[in-house]
């Protein structure tokens, strides 16, 4: 099994995945799926309050998240004018997107991104998947799959591929107000 089916198997079968970013690792699963978010929020001991970041391949595999109706031309042309690449946009999202994944938050966090395994992942995967890095809350995120593996164990399947060459996490900006959440 290639190292890209064995991620998406485990994404299909609701497990818990370590895959590289563009600048650390991250853990993911399917955002639809509460039970495995929730295992990524106790493996972490991050708050779900906090919310999460999705990433995609597509802008498609995040629509089903978004209030499209906030989303003016301008804001639509702000966002492609980035996408796909390694910049996050908080959106407004629609009454059907799950709390599991906003926590306290109105908005979601999302970004397209140009990075090949993400793109390899979602691609295959058909949908856009959870991102949050790999580590616990407050600690350095992993940017090895060694780190990984120290952190977690076998608790994640990992993605034995290397991070991108960014030594800082994706900046995130709000779509709306332009404000910088993460710069």
């Amino acid at each position: 099994m290639t190292e890209l089916n064995k991620i998406v198997v485990a994404l299909k079968n609701k497990k818990i995945i370590a895959y590289p970013t563009e600048s650390v690792f991250g853990l993911g699963c399917d955002p639809d799926y509460e039970i495995a978010v929730k295992k990524i929020l106790t493996l972490k001991n991050r708050p779900i309050e906090k919310g999460l970041i999705l990433v995609a391949s597509h802008y498609k595999q995040i629509k089903k998240y978004i209030d499209e109706t906030k989303i003016t031309i301008d804001i639509r042309k702000k966002l492609f004018s980035s996408w796909p690449g390694p910049i996050s946009w908080a959106l407004p999202v629609n009454n059907n997107t799950p709390v599991w994944l906003t926590g306290k938050y109105t908005k979601l966090v999302v970004r397209i991104s140009n990075f090949l395994p993400i793109k390899l992942i979602c691609r295959k995967f058909g949908k856009a998947i959870v991102s949050t890095s790999a580590n616990i809350s407050q600690q350095l995120p992993a940017r090895t799959v060694n780190e990984v593996y120290k952190l977690f164990g076998s608790k994640v399947v990992i993605m034995n591929y290397n991070v991108g060459k960014l030594l800082y996490p994706t900046k995130i900006y709000d779509a709306i107000s332009n404000a910088v959440i993460r710069g």
